[in-house]
Order: C-alpha cells, then sequence, then structure tokens
C-alpha cells in the first residue's frame, strides 16, 4: 500500500493543480452548472482512463522510437488550447452567447490534445508502472488511482464555477471572468509549444 502513495500524490498534484482540463470546468460550472460540468468531468477521467492504459500497456515506446510524434501531439494540443480558449472566453451564463457545454466525447477526444494529461499518462506509465507482475493488471491498478484521485479534484474546479455563477450575473463580471479564463489556457498553450 506504501507504494501506491507517491502514485496517488503525484496524481492529486497533476489533478489539482490549474491546466486546461480544470480552466474548462471552471468555465462550464460557472457558465453552465452542475448539468453542464458532469459530462466533462466524466469525459475527461474516462480519456484519462484509456490514455493512461494505452502508455503503461506500451504505447510510451512510440515516443521513445518517433518523438516527432510526440512533438506533433504538443503543437496540435496546444493550437486546440487557443481554439478552446477563443469558444470558451465567448462563454454566457445566460446561454445566449454559447450554445451548449463541452459534451463526453468532446471532454474525453480532448485529452488526447491536451499536453497536461499526455505528460501525466507518460509519467504514470514510465515511473509509476510496477515492473513486476502482469502488466494489463497494473496498467488498470494505476489508471483507477488516477481516476480515484483525479476525479474529485475535477469536481472541486466546477464546484468553484458553479460558487461564483452569482457573481456572474453581471455581463460585465462574467465577461471579465469568461476573458481571464480564456487568457489562462492560452498562456498554458503558449507554454506547451515553447
Amino acid at each position: 500500500m506504501t507504494d501506491l502513495l507517491p502514485l496517488a500524490s503525484y496524481c492529486l498534484v497533476m489533478s489539482a493543480t490549474p491546466g486546461p482540463n480544470n480552466f474548462m470546468l471552471a468555465i462550464t460550472g460557472a457558465n453552465f452548472g452542475g448539468r453542464g460540468a458532469l459530462p466533462v468531468i466524466l469525459g475527461i477521467q474516462a480519456g484519462l482512463f484509456v490514455q493512461t492504459m494505452l502508455m503503461c500497456v506500451g504505447l510510451g515506446s512510440l515516443f521513445v522510437a518517433y518523438p516527432l510524434a510526440q512533438q506533433v501531439l504538443r503543437v496540435t494540443g496546444s493550437l486546440y488550447l487557443i481554439y478552446l480558449a477563443w469558444r470558451l472566453s465567448g462563454a454566457s451564463v445566460d446561454g445566449v452567447h454559447a450554445s451548449k457545454a463541452v459534451t463526453f466525447i468532446q471532454a474525453t477526444v480532448f485529452q488526447a490534445l491536451n499536453p497536461k494529461s499526455w505528460l501525466k499518462a507518460i509519467t504514470v506509465a514510465s515511473v509509476f508502472m510496477p515492473a513486476e507482475g502482469n502488466a494489463f493488471t497494473n496498467a488498470l491498478q494505476v489508471s483507477l488511482i488516477g481516476v480515484l484521485v483525479g476525479a474529485p479534484c475535477n469536481f472541486m474546479w466546477a464546484l468553484f464555477g458553479m460558487s461564483i455563477r452569482r457573481l456572474l450575473k453581471d455581463p460585465r463580471m462574467q465577461r471579465a471572468f469568461n476573458l481571464a479564463m480564456g487568457a489562462a489556457l492560452l498562456v498554458l498553450a503558449l507554454m506547451f509549444l515553447r
């Protein structure tokens, strides 16, 4: 059990700190409430689970053999973050400017373009994946721990967004919040491009 503590601690830090997923959840919670945020949380966790499983059972060796593949993913993910920043910065609490929240499928697929998700999956596979025992069982275990630790962190970011929703009834406050969150995503995208 003590071997799981470092893995759980790493997952906590990666899941709780600001990043594309958490900014998206705060914006979604603020603009669409709990109903809008739940599919996003579930989609994030489903995507991260699959991504971690794939990395743990051998996809990571692809990045070692073909470093250009990882570079292409990083650039593509950063460009998508720029698009997402633009889209989310125009969201509206009353739904007038934004037609709907990010869907489960969109949040799941987003993990394939999210540089922070790739970093987490690669690190879990290379640092925390047990060398002994059944590879599939070990991959399943570390992937499930990621979900068990990550989901509550995602809920906290969505709750943060929901808690400030009342403050955002003023269109100027709401616009300022959405622009600030969009700018934060843009900064993250530019950091990933370096």
